[in-house]
């Protein structure tokens, strides 16, 4: 495993960017129908939907809520010994594969929080994975912070919710964090 030491001050441009990136897609919505590039699973073409997903949002508390966690989240990743744009890139697509083979067929997916929840559950193994006392410590307080939202995030049956969304990003969390931060051998 390569060792990617960074500290937050150098991945602040990246993070600020890309919630940037976020927030103009939302702002260019108001305005064209971006939404319909959202998921749809097993629809080939709602397959766009795996790269568009994180930056499409149904109104601005949808935004909100997603803005919030993302950024401490990315903050945290970047104090991490990851790679964070790999991270990034790998949780957000494999999620979104994962979700449009077996999310549900009769929804149209939208916005971060699936990246939200990988992120969160990439944060918590890496950090038993890598059994340092930093790591563990970030993971210990993710788990605190967003605990209870990862267990209720992925309970079926929550309207205008898409908790397979939330079920797929967290397993493409931890399968990425599996990958990436486990020591060969």
């Amino acid at each position: 495993m390569t060792s990617h030491v960074h500290r937050i001050r150098e991945e602040l441009p990246a993070v600020l960017l890309f919630i940037a990136a976020i927030w103009g897609v939302f702002l260019l919505d108001r305005i064209l129908p971006l939404e319909r590039f959202g998921l749809v699973p097993r629809d080939w073409g709602g397959l766009i939907g795996v790269a568009t997903i994180p930056f499409l949002h149904a109104n601005f508390n949808h935004l909100l809520n997603n803005t919030i966690p993302l950024v401490v989240l990315l903050a945290l990743l970047a104090g991490s010994r990851a790679d964070s744009r790999a991270v990034v890139v790998i949780t957000a697509v494999l999620g979104g594969l994962l979700l449009w083979l077996f999310g549900r067929s009769y929804s149209m997916h939208i916005g971060a929080s699936g990246l939200v929840f990988g992120l969160a559950v990439f944060l918590i193994v890496s950090g038993i994975l890598e059994k340092r006392t930093i790591p563990s410590f970030i993971s210990v307080l993710v788990t605190l912070f967003y605990g209870s939202s990862l267990l209720t995030g992925i309970l079926p049956g929550q309207a205008g919710v898409s908790w397979d969304g939330h079920l797929f990003g967290g397993i493409a969390g931890g399968v990425v964090a599996w990958l990436l931060m486990r020591k060969p051998g």
